[in-house]
């Protein structure tokens, strides 16, 4: 059986996820951050040199990185569902969307939330710099989601699984006004009526609600 390593209030919250959208068993271990660093725990850190999560095992193996664990099991456990093939007309889209979460959305709020902890003054250049291209990706997905239900297009994919993290629960280290994107945020609602991921979320981290507005 497929085991998920979680660790609370991160971004293994898109495997339990995706795991509960396909369907297929799996096993949970649950970690907590450490209260005063809010890092991982050394029994996390003993699994990996870089004491991240996700990590899942399967069959003696053990693989990191969310992008790779979830076309993992979508390679594995899929049959098809919550990716386009090359056939399909917003392929490309799903691609894109795909590995923008972790390509441009997750660093720039990384780096945001970075610069705003140096103590820097607000029109500091670095400072502003680093909230103008926060802004530009935000706009750039609440104009997507203006035309599209979802991030690839009608359907939802894993694309979705792999971006709603860092609009959501990345929010309780780096908050961020969704005000200005209100198609972002009827998105999130629209997630947030998801099933599965009312169910991931319960069994992953049942003291977080999760931030949808």
């Amino acid at each position: 059986m497929l085991k998920i390593h979680h660790l609370g209030h991160s971004q293994s919250e898109r495997i339990v996820w995706l795991c509960e959208e396909l369907g297929i068993p799996y096993e949970l271990q649950k970690y907590t951050r450490d209260p005063v660093t809010r890092l991982s725990p050394p029994e996390l850190k003993a699994l990996h040199p870089l004491g991240a999560a996700p990590l899942i095992e399967v069959d003696g193996m053990l693989l990191a990185e969310s992008a790779a664990i979830v076309d993992f099991i979508l390679a594995r456990y899929g049959r098809g569902r919550l990716r386009h093939g090359p056939e399909h007309p917003d392929f490309a889209a799903y691609l894109y969307w795909f590995h923008f979460a972790n390509g441009n959305l997750q660093p720039v709020m990384l780096r945001s939330m970075t610069v705003g902890r140096c103590g820097l003054a607000p029109d500091h250049p670095v400072r502003t710099s680093a909230l103008e291209r926060l802004d530009k990706v935000f706009s750039l997905l609440d104009a997507r989601l203006a035309q599209n239900d979802y991030l690839a297009g009608s359907e939802f994919s894993a694309a979705d699984i792999m971006s709603v993290f860092s609009l959501t629960t990345m929010r309780v280290f780096y908050p961020v006004d969704l005000e200005p994107y209100p198609n972002i945020r009827v998105y999130l609602q629209r997630i947030g009526g998801r099933p599965a991921y009312q169910r991931a979320m319960a069994k992953g981290d049942p003291d977080l609600t999760p931030m949808l507005t």
